[in-house]
């Protein structure tokens, strides 16, 4: 599904930005300044990000192959952190690749329909991992205040539809408001104070002001964070006060410990996206801007796959099995 839409999606961006540059646009490439920093430092940036980003693949990539691996996996919660994981690889791979890339290179450059693919995918999989993590609360909700139905809702075949609307509209939210950038005249400078091409930055270079456009790109924007966002906060409303009328202590803390990693990720994942797009870009401090960047989009997919194992029995014993540690007793 994701293979269809990449190639789609590439095919399509590629069609139409490309004639842009040749008539309305100056700027044929920019240079993305990343961290601007000495060398020896550069290279610890290096280092830090690529360990980032192996470790992420591994420790995602052990997700996916447990849960196709393991036949007790295949229920709904871990098709969905199945999928959430290979989201992790896409996403993290969006950025990182031309991060490592650029931290090594003199010229920093990036190519006009380059810059703006990259934006597309990388907002279009953080779109689609909200979309997702409202998903699983949603998946917690059915499973603890309606734990008798759970079973005929959530089917597995309704979780895979769910799961395909998850990644078809993730990578349906963004052309529009990507569209009506590319369509600003850049005519110089084209240096992006950024290691990522963003949409506060790109705004900035363009020729002339266009809030019209901007209101459009923040509205998108709050419109993705905070719509996922509230229902998350929905679900676990009603999750709670299920949870607070359990008799049992101990039942209310197994209940609380189901839902702690998710909500974990939640506050991780949303905390530093709002602080970076939900107010404008511009008028964040740059340095900051990064930091935070770099947070969501390197740091956090590392921490996921952590965060959902080392809570879960049944996922630990499975990703032993995949990583060869469990030893087979005869």
């Amino acid at each position: 599904m994701f293979i269809i839409i990449h190639f789609l999606a590439t095919s399509v961006f590629l069609t139409a930005l490309e004639p842009q540059n040749r008539t309305m646009h100056f700027v044929t490439e920019f240079v993305l300044l990343g961290f601007r920093v000495q060398r020896e430092i550069q290279n610890f940036f290096f280092s830090l990000i690529l360990i980032l980003y192996l470790l992420t693949l591994l420790g995602n990539g052990a997700i996916v192959c447990a849960v196709k691996r393991d036949r007790r996996l295949h229920i709904p919660m871990y098709i969905l952190l199945g999928n959430f994981a290979f989201l992790e690889i896409w996403y993290v791979s969006s950025t990182v690749p031309n991060m490592l890339v650029n931290i090594l290179s003199e010229t920093k450059t990036i190519s006009f329909s380059g810059c703006f693919l990259q934006f597309y995918f990388f907002f279009s999989l953080g779109t689609t991992e909200c979309f997702f993590l409202s998903l699983m609360a949603y998946d917690r909700y059915l499973a603890i205040c309606r734990p008798l139905h759970y079973p005929s809702i959530m089917t597995g075949k309704f979780c895979i539809i769910l799961v395909c609307i998850c990644w078809v509209g993730g990578f349906l939210c963004y052309p529009v408001p990507i569209v009506l950038i590319s369509q600003l005249p850049f005519c110089g400078p084209n240096i992006i104070d950024h290691f990522v091409c963003d949409p506060g930055p790109l705004f900035s270079l363009a020729c002339i002001s266009a809030p019209s456009t901007e209101l459009i790109c923040y509205s998108f924007n709050s419109v993705i964070i905070f719509g996922p966002f509230l229902s998350i906060l929905g679900s676990y409303t009603l999750v709670i006060r299920a949870v607070l009328r359990v008799p049992s202590g101990a039942g209310r803390t197994k209940a609380f410990s189901t839902c702690g990693s998710h909500l974990t990720v939640v506050s991780l994942f949303y905390g530093t996206l709002m602080v970076t797009y939900v107010s404008p870009t511009l008028e964040n401090p740059g340095g900051m801007q990064k930091i935070v960047t770099l947070v969501y989009s390197a740091a956090t997919p590392l921490l996921n796959p952590l965060i959902y194992s080392l809570r879960n029995k049944d996922m630990k014993d499975a990703l032993k099995k995949v990583l060869g540690l469990t030893v087979n007793k005869n």
